[in-house]
Protein backbone atom coordinates (compact mmCIF):
# COMPACT_ATOMS: atom_id res chain seq x y z
CA UNK A 1 0.00 0.00 0.00
CA UNK A 2 1.32 3.21 -0.98
CA UNK A 3 1.58 5.61 2.24
CA UNK A 4 1.70 9.20 0.07
CA UNK A 5 1.64 10.25 -3.25
CA UNK A 6 3.58 13.27 -4.92
CA UNK A 7 4.17 14.88 -8.16
CA UNK A 8 7.84 15.53 -9.43
CA UNK A 9 8.48 16.91 -13.09
CA UNK A 10 10.87 14.22 -14.53
CA UNK A 11 13.54 16.91 -16.29
CA UNK A 12 14.33 18.54 -12.43
CA UNK A 13 16.90 16.16 -11.15
CA UNK A 14 16.44 17.77 -7.78
CA UNK A 15 12.98 16.90 -7.52
CA UNK A 16 13.44 13.37 -8.92
CA UNK A 17 15.82 12.96 -6.18
CA UNK A 18 14.24 14.80 -3.44
CA UNK A 19 11.03 12.46 -4.19
CA UNK A 20 12.96 9.53 -3.97
CA UNK A 21 14.50 10.13 -0.74
CA UNK A 22 11.06 10.38 0.96
CA UNK A 23 9.74 7.60 -0.63
CA UNK A 24 12.23 5.54 -0.84
CA UNK A 25 10.69 2.68 -3.20
CA UNK A 26 11.63 -1.41 -3.04
CA UNK A 27 10.39 -0.81 -7.10
CA UNK A 28 10.51 1.47 -9.75
CA UNK A 29 8.24 1.83 -12.79
CA UNK A 30 9.32 4.56 -14.68
CA UNK A 31 6.33 5.54 -17.78
CA UNK A 32 6.88 9.26 -17.48
CA UNK A 33 6.84 10.56 -21.20
CA UNK A 34 6.59 12.49 -24.28
CA UNK A 35 4.43 9.26 -26.04
CA UNK A 36 3.17 10.82 -29.34
CA UNK A 37 4.85 10.23 -32.52
CA UNK A 38 3.54 13.19 -34.36
CA UNK A 39 3.92 15.97 -31.59
CA UNK A 40 7.71 14.52 -31.55
CA UNK A 41 7.94 16.76 -34.83
CA UNK A 42 6.41 20.25 -33.51
CA UNK A 43 8.13 19.74 -29.99
CA UNK A 44 11.19 17.91 -30.72
CA UNK A 45 13.03 19.77 -27.26
CA UNK A 46 10.29 18.63 -24.73
CA UNK A 47 10.36 15.70 -26.35
CA UNK A 48 13.85 14.72 -25.76
CA UNK A 49 14.04 16.60 -22.36
CA UNK A 50 11.10 14.11 -20.81
CA UNK A 51 12.35 11.01 -22.93
CA UNK A 52 15.94 11.32 -22.47
CA UNK A 53 16.86 13.26 -20.08
CA UNK A 54 13.98 12.12 -17.68
CA UNK A 55 15.32 8.90 -17.47
CA UNK A 56 18.81 10.52 -16.75
CA UNK A 57 17.54 11.91 -14.00
CA UNK A 58 15.42 9.03 -12.84
CA UNK A 59 18.77 6.91 -12.67
CA UNK A 60 20.90 9.57 -11.49
CA UNK A 61 18.84 9.84 -8.39
CA UNK A 62 19.10 5.93 -7.78
CA UNK A 63 22.31 6.48 -8.02
CA UNK A 64 23.51 9.30 -6.52
CA UNK A 65 20.83 8.16 -3.26
CA UNK A 66 22.96 4.39 -3.50
CA UNK A 67 19.02 2.86 -3.41
CA UNK A 68 19.05 -0.77 -3.60
CA UNK A 69 15.85 -0.42 -5.63
CA UNK A 70 15.08 -2.62 -8.49
CA UNK A 71 14.08 -0.04 -11.69
CA UNK A 72 11.55 -0.79 -14.88
CA UNK A 73 12.16 1.59 -17.21
CA UNK A 74 9.40 2.12 -20.26
CA UNK A 75 10.47 2.30 -23.70
CA UNK A 76 8.44 1.25 -27.12
CA UNK A 77 8.71 -0.69 -29.84
CA UNK A 78 9.83 2.21 -31.88
CA UNK A 79 13.23 2.40 -30.34
CA UNK A 80 14.21 -0.45 -33.02
CA UNK A 81 16.06 1.21 -36.21
CA UNK A 82 13.18 0.34 -38.44
CA UNK A 83 13.63 -1.06 -41.66
CA UNK A 84 10.57 -1.88 -42.90
CA UNK A 85 10.99 -5.61 -42.38
CA UNK A 86 8.44 -8.32 -41.99
CA UNK A 87 9.96 -10.14 -38.84
CA UNK A 88 10.07 -9.40 -35.55
CA UNK A 89 12.74 -6.78 -34.02
CA UNK A 90 14.86 -8.49 -31.21
CA UNK A 91 16.31 -7.03 -27.72
CA UNK A 92 19.40 -7.16 -29.96
CA UNK A 93 18.51 -5.29 -32.83
CA UNK A 94 20.06 -2.16 -33.89
CA UNK A 95 18.56 1.04 -31.89
CA UNK A 96 17.20 4.25 -34.06
CA UNK A 97 14.62 6.04 -35.19
CA UNK A 98 13.47 7.87 -38.44
CA UNK A 99 11.06 10.74 -36.13
CA UNK A 100 12.39 12.44 -33.10
CA UNK A 101 10.12 10.61 -31.05
CA UNK A 102 12.10 7.14 -32.04
CA UNK A 103 15.21 8.35 -31.71
CA UNK A 104 14.67 9.75 -27.89
CA UNK A 105 13.57 6.48 -26.83
CA UNK A 106 16.30 5.03 -28.48
CA UNK A 107 18.33 7.16 -26.88
CA UNK A 108 16.73 6.43 -23.50
CA UNK A 109 17.36 2.51 -24.05
CA UNK A 110 21.33 3.66 -24.87
CA UNK A 111 21.12 5.64 -21.38
CA UNK A 112 19.72 2.83 -19.41
CA UNK A 113 22.33 0.47 -20.67
CA UNK A 114 24.89 3.19 -20.16
CA UNK A 115 23.68 3.54 -16.51
CA UNK A 116 23.32 -0.32 -15.69
CA UNK A 117 27.12 -0.82 -17.18
CA UNK A 118 28.74 2.27 -15.46
CA UNK A 119 27.16 2.42 -12.44
CA UNK A 120 24.02 -0.41 -11.11
CA UNK A 121 26.35 -3.56 -11.72
CA UNK A 122 29.30 -2.11 -9.97
CA UNK A 123 28.12 -0.23 -6.86
CA UNK A 124 26.68 -3.41 -4.75
CA UNK A 125 24.70 -0.88 -2.79
CA UNK A 126 22.30 -0.78 -5.86
CA UNK A 127 19.58 -2.78 -7.97
CA UNK A 128 19.22 -4.35 -11.18
CA UNK A 129 17.91 -1.94 -13.62
CA UNK A 130 15.89 -3.37 -17.21
CA UNK A 131 14.15 -1.95 -19.75
CA UNK A 132 10.66 -2.78 -21.53
CA UNK A 133 9.35 -2.34 -24.98
CA UNK A 134 5.68 -2.71 -26.12
CA UNK A 135 3.56 -2.84 -29.07
CA UNK A 136 1.06 -0.10 -30.07
CA UNK A 137 -0.97 -0.41 -27.39
CA UNK A 138 -5.04 -0.14 -26.71
CA UNK A 139 -7.32 0.15 -24.06
CA UNK A 140 -9.90 2.62 -22.39
CA UNK A 141 -8.34 5.70 -20.72
CA UNK A 142 -6.93 6.88 -24.20
CA UNK A 143 -7.74 10.47 -25.32
CA UNK A 144 -4.29 11.30 -26.77
CA UNK A 145 -4.45 12.91 -29.91
CA UNK A 146 -3.30 11.23 -33.39
CA UNK A 147 -3.93 7.94 -31.85
CA UNK A 148 -6.21 5.37 -33.39
CA UNK A 149 -8.90 4.51 -31.10
CA UNK A 150 -9.22 7.93 -29.71
CA UNK A 151 -9.49 8.86 -33.30
CA UNK A 152 -12.19 6.32 -33.74
CA UNK A 153 -14.04 7.45 -30.41
CA UNK A 154 -14.52 11.33 -31.54
CA UNK A 155 -15.08 10.47 -34.80
CA UNK A 156 -18.17 8.22 -33.83
CA UNK A 157 -19.17 10.73 -30.88
CA UNK A 158 -19.37 13.23 -33.41
CA UNK A 159 -21.45 11.21 -36.02
CA UNK A 160 -19.15 11.30 -38.77
CA UNK A 161 -16.66 8.74 -40.26
CA UNK A 162 -13.14 7.56 -38.89
CA UNK A 163 -9.89 9.43 -41.25
CA UNK A 164 -7.26 7.05 -41.73
CA UNK A 165 -4.34 8.82 -42.63
CA UNK A 166 -2.51 4.95 -43.40
CA UNK A 167 -4.88 2.26 -43.36
CA UNK A 168 -2.47 -0.46 -44.43
CA UNK A 169 -0.25 0.40 -42.35
CA UNK A 170 0.78 -2.80 -39.57
CA UNK A 171 1.83 -2.72 -36.01
CA UNK A 172 1.83 -5.00 -33.11
CA UNK A 173 -1.50 -4.62 -31.35
CA UNK A 174 -2.07 -5.37 -27.65
CA UNK A 175 -4.16 -4.72 -24.73
CA UNK A 176 -2.50 -2.57 -22.57
CA UNK A 177 -2.99 -5.56 -19.80
CA UNK A 178 -0.91 -7.40 -21.36
CA UNK A 179 2.04 -5.43 -21.41
CA UNK A 180 1.51 -4.19 -18.08
CA UNK A 181 1.44 -8.00 -16.61
CA UNK A 182 4.72 -8.45 -18.19
CA UNK A 183 6.06 -5.38 -17.01
CA UNK A 184 4.96 -6.63 -13.38
CA UNK A 185 6.16 -10.45 -13.94
CA UNK A 186 9.59 -8.55 -14.60
CA UNK A 187 9.38 -6.41 -11.34
CA UNK A 188 9.03 -9.27 -9.94
CA UNK A 189 11.61 -10.88 -10.73
CA UNK A 190 14.01 -8.10 -10.56
CA UNK A 191 13.19 -8.11 -6.65
CA UNK A 192 12.84 -11.40 -6.09
CA UNK A 193 16.63 -11.85 -7.45
CA UNK A 194 18.55 -8.62 -6.21
CA UNK A 195 20.96 -6.86 -7.88
CA UNK A 196 23.02 -10.01 -9.44
CA UNK A 197 19.27 -10.45 -11.51
CA UNK A 198 19.98 -12.15 -14.87
CA UNK A 199 17.15 -10.30 -15.95
CA UNK A 200 18.33 -6.99 -15.45
CA UNK A 201 18.33 -6.42 -19.38
CA UNK A 202 15.70 -5.27 -22.00
CA UNK A 203 12.51 -7.19 -23.00
CA UNK A 204 9.97 -6.81 -25.79
CA UNK A 205 6.09 -7.42 -24.15
CA UNK A 206 4.38 -7.75 -27.55
CA UNK A 207 1.39 -9.53 -29.02
CA UNK A 208 3.72 -11.93 -31.27
CA UNK A 209 3.57 -11.51 -34.94
CA UNK A 210 0.24 -12.80 -35.64
CA UNK A 211 -1.25 -9.72 -34.08
CA UNK A 212 0.93 -7.41 -36.54
CA UNK A 213 -2.07 -6.18 -38.72
CA UNK A 214 -2.78 -2.78 -40.30
CA UNK A 215 -4.76 0.22 -39.11
CA UNK A 216 -7.77 -0.72 -41.22
CA UNK A 217 -8.78 -3.72 -39.54
CA UNK A 218 -8.52 -1.93 -35.90
CA UNK A 219 -10.98 0.20 -36.82
CA UNK A 220 -13.20 -2.10 -38.86
CA UNK A 221 -12.75 -4.40 -35.38
CA UNK A 222 -13.55 -1.37 -33.65
CA UNK A 223 -16.83 -1.07 -35.87
CA UNK A 224 -18.34 -4.01 -35.08
CA UNK A 225 -18.91 -3.23 -31.46
CA UNK A 226 -19.41 0.99 -32.10
CA UNK A 227 -21.10 1.04 -35.75
CA UNK A 228 -20.39 3.35 -37.86
CA UNK A 229 -17.60 3.73 -40.98
CA UNK A 230 -14.33 5.09 -41.73
CA UNK A 231 -12.62 6.45 -45.04
CA UNK A 232 -9.60 7.42 -46.07
CA UNK A 233 -8.01 10.39 -45.81
CA UNK A 234 -7.63 12.53 -48.36
CA UNK A 235 -3.76 13.69 -49.80
CA UNK A 236 -2.87 17.35 -48.27
CA UNK A 237 0.29 18.49 -47.27
CA UNK A 238 3.23 16.28 -46.89
CA UNK A 239 2.92 14.05 -43.66
CA UNK A 240 5.50 13.02 -41.27
CA UNK A 241 6.97 10.46 -41.91
CA UNK A 242 5.52 7.40 -40.11
CA UNK A 243 6.26 3.75 -40.39
CA UNK A 244 4.68 1.42 -42.64
CA UNK A 245 5.23 -2.29 -41.02
CA UNK A 246 6.43 -2.69 -37.74
CA UNK A 247 6.76 -5.92 -35.31
CA UNK A 248 8.60 -7.58 -32.29
CA UNK A 249 9.20 -11.22 -31.37
CA UNK A 250 8.85 -12.01 -27.99
CA UNK A 251 10.79 -14.83 -27.61
CA UNK A 252 13.05 -13.58 -25.13
CA UNK A 253 9.98 -12.83 -22.45
CA UNK A 254 8.45 -16.09 -23.12
CA UNK A 255 11.01 -18.42 -22.72
CA UNK A 256 13.06 -16.52 -20.03
CA UNK A 257 10.26 -15.46 -17.98
CA UNK A 258 7.31 -17.51 -18.36
CA UNK A 259 5.70 -14.74 -20.10
CA UNK A 260 3.26 -14.86 -22.61
CA UNK A 261 0.18 -12.22 -24.25
CA UNK A 262 -3.64 -12.89 -22.87
CA UNK A 263 -6.37 -11.28 -24.80
CA UNK A 264 -5.73 -12.14 -29.09
CA UNK A 265 -6.34 -8.93 -31.12
CA UNK A 266 -10.25 -9.34 -31.14
CA UNK A 267 -10.65 -9.89 -27.33
CA UNK A 268 -8.01 -6.85 -27.56
CA UNK A 269 -10.22 -4.59 -29.47
CA UNK A 270 -13.70 -5.65 -28.09
CA UNK A 271 -12.71 -5.08 -24.17
CA UNK A 272 -11.28 -1.72 -25.36
CA UNK A 273 -14.80 -0.59 -27.38
CA UNK A 274 -16.83 -2.04 -24.48
CA UNK A 275 -14.70 0.70 -22.36
CA UNK A 276 -15.74 3.70 -24.48
CA UNK A 277 -19.19 2.28 -25.29
CA UNK A 278 -19.63 2.16 -21.51
CA UNK A 279 -18.43 5.23 -20.90
CA UNK A 280 -19.73 7.56 -23.88
CA UNK A 281 -22.94 5.28 -24.95
CA UNK A 282 -24.26 3.24 -21.98
CA UNK A 283 -23.23 6.62 -19.76
CA UNK A 284 -22.05 4.16 -17.12
CA UNK A 285 -21.71 5.85 -13.43
CA UNK A 286 -18.66 4.07 -12.28
CA UNK A 287 -16.37 3.95 -15.12
CA UNK A 288 -13.80 2.61 -12.18
CA UNK A 289 -15.84 -0.24 -11.35
CA UNK A 290 -15.91 -1.19 -14.92
CA UNK A 291 -12.30 -0.81 -15.57
CA UNK A 292 -11.97 -2.99 -12.29
CA UNK A 293 -14.10 -6.00 -14.01
CA UNK A 294 -11.97 -5.91 -17.16
CA UNK A 295 -8.46 -6.19 -15.15
CA UNK A 296 -10.66 -8.95 -13.32
CA UNK A 297 -11.75 -10.68 -16.42
CA UNK A 298 -8.06 -10.38 -17.72
CA UNK A 299 -6.77 -12.10 -14.86
CA UNK A 300 -9.71 -14.97 -15.12
CA UNK A 301 -8.60 -15.37 -18.60
CA UNK A 302 -4.88 -15.54 -17.51
CA UNK A 303 -5.91 -18.00 -15.22
CA UNK A 304 -7.78 -20.22 -17.58
CA UNK A 305 -4.90 -20.73 -20.03
CA UNK A 306 -2.50 -21.88 -16.76
CA UNK A 307 -0.17 -18.97 -17.39
CA UNK A 308 2.57 -19.69 -14.12
CA UNK A 309 2.77 -15.72 -13.22
CA UNK A 310 -0.88 -15.61 -12.68
CA UNK A 311 -1.33 -18.78 -10.59
CA UNK A 312 -5.05 -20.50 -9.84
CA UNK A 313 -6.61 -19.33 -6.95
Amino acid sequence: MFASAAEADVRDLRAVRAHLAACQPDIIFHLAAQPLVRLSYTEPVDTFATNVMGTVNLLEAVRQLRLPTAVVVVTSDKCYENQECEHGYRETDALGGHDIYSTSKAAAELVVAGWRKSFFRIDEALGPVASVRAGNVIGGGDYAADRIVPDCVRALLAGRAIRLRNPEATRPWQHVLDCLSGYLLLGAHLLREGRASPHATAFNFGPGPQTSLPVRLVVEEFLRHWPGTWEREAPGQPAPHEAGRLNLAIDRACVRLGWQPVWSFAEAIAHTASWYVSRHVAANPDILAYTVQQTEAFCEAAQRRGLSWMPVK
